[in-house]
């Protein structure tokens, strides 16, 4: 996916990074996604869906908060308050871009925040908060054993996963202050609640809190044995499933207009996982599968072969055009069902002349319904018409091109 990195002022005046990671094609949609406490906006979890929402069509900006990452300003003189601000102002940025955004995304302490922020940001249809807390307070738990010294001295350096961070008293105060409750219960945007039973860090109690608080339309998914940084990627991909499934439902995503000379688009292949065969797939900005090959040959199996993709292509056509013909003739098939079984055969086995290997693909068709039996031969006639079947045993011509 493409990639732009700028930056854009904080509530504070000062130089806040960010990367906005857009659609290949036309831009449907802009979400805006905040990260967990002390994190950044490269975490694996930020990166998955974002990459994920952009195939569908949906730009996602993520940032680094005042005093993180790569963005401007001292993390001692943030607050929660200062965090929301960030986000409202991230907001401002992609409005002056003519991209207003229409979903929220929160991460943990981020998800806190976007619930505060929504009523700042006027744009949002739809709030998705991952692991949130129902009281930004619950982050202080943390460093609980700093909290005398911070009463005390005005700040206290702590060390939040392995890293050091300077926690200022006004950040503390501002956490202990932030009553969540009246944000959630005055949304007014759809809401989803991503959290795992299992989460050690901010407890399921925290989902609960937060989903009785808010009003219709509201949901709750479950991401089982996810821990609270999504750091496995099956989660992080999963949890990307479900922001994209369920969103749609709230955000209108008009699909762009296919390409010249592609009457039904452009199916995009894009490499998911290195280190294996894991393929992304997408058809448009509505359909989206995944491709694998199975673990004994080296893949992860978390998709159907590209072999699996050859037969479901055969498959649904035969089906198709045996319900077309018969819907036209007005026939009373109730129901369809194809079978097909790939293998690679010696020529002379499948009844071809030669001793070379070949493709063969074996159907199995079922026809429900009160037909007589010339009206059954008819369809296994029209079987042999579906134009997958009529490529597959063609003569198809493939060229190739190297994109600069």
């Amino acid at each position: 996916m493409p990639t732009e990195r700028i930056t854009f002022a904080g509530h504070d005046g000062g130089r806040l990074a960010a990367r906005l990671d857009l659609p290949e094609g036309p831009v449907l949609a802009t979400a805006l996604f905040a990260h967990c406490f002390t994190c950044s906006k490269d975490i694996p979890a930020a990166r998955r869906i974002s990459a994920r929402l952009a195939a569908m069509g949906i730009a996602v900006l993520r940032f680094d908060f005042t005093g993180l990452g790569h963005s401007e300003g001292e993390f001692a003189n943030t607050t929660f308050t200062s965090n929301v601000e960030d986000l409202i102002a991230a907001a401002h940025y992609l409005v002056g871009r003519d991209m207003p955004p229409a979903l929220l995304i929160g991460h943990s302490l981020g998800g806190a925040a976007v619930l505060r922020a929504r009523a700042g940001i006027p744009s949002v249809k739809a709030v998705v908060t991952l692991g949130a807390p129902a009281d930004p307070g619950h982050v202080s738990h943390h460093f609980e054993q700093a909290l005398p010294e911070i009463e005390q001295e005005g700040s206290a350096e702590v060390s939040l996963g392995g890293r050091p961070f300077r926690i200022g008293k006004a950040f503390v105060d501002d956490i202990s202050e932030a009553a969540l409750t009246p944000s959630v219960a005055d949304l007014k945007a759809a809401l989803l609640i991503l959290h795992a039973p299992r989460d050690e860090t901010v407890s399921i109690d925290n989902a609960s809190t937060l989903f009785m608080a808010a009003k219709h339309p509201k949901s709750f998914v479950t991401l089982d044995d996810a821990d609270h940084l999504i750091t496995r990627a099956k989660d992080a991909e999963y949890a990307a499933d479900v922001i994209s499934a369920w969103v749609s439902r709230y955000i209108e995503l008009r699909p762009p207009a296919p390409p010249p000379g592609a009457p039904e688009g452009v199916v995009r292949v894009t490499e998911a996982d290195p280190n294996g065969f894991l393929q992304d797939i997408q058809a448009g900005p509505r359909h989206h599968v995944v491709a694998d090959e199975p673990a004994s040959y080296g893949g992860t199996d978390r998709g159907m072969s590209p072999y699996g993709f050859v037969s479901s292509g055969l498959g649904a056509c035969t089906s198709m055009t045996i319900r077309m013909y018969a819907r036209r003739k007005k026939w009373p098939l109730t129901r369809v069902s194809v079978d097909v079984c790939h293998n690679k055969v010696h020529a002379q086995d499948a009844g071809l002349n030669g001793d070379a290997k070949v493709d063969l693909f074996r159907r199995k068709i079922r026809l429900e319904g009160p037909l007589d039996q010339a009206q059954r031969d008819r369809l296994l006639e029209i079987a042999d018409k579906c134009p997958v079947h009529r490529t597959l045993e063609g003569s198809a011509h493939i060229t190739t091109e190297l994109l600069p």
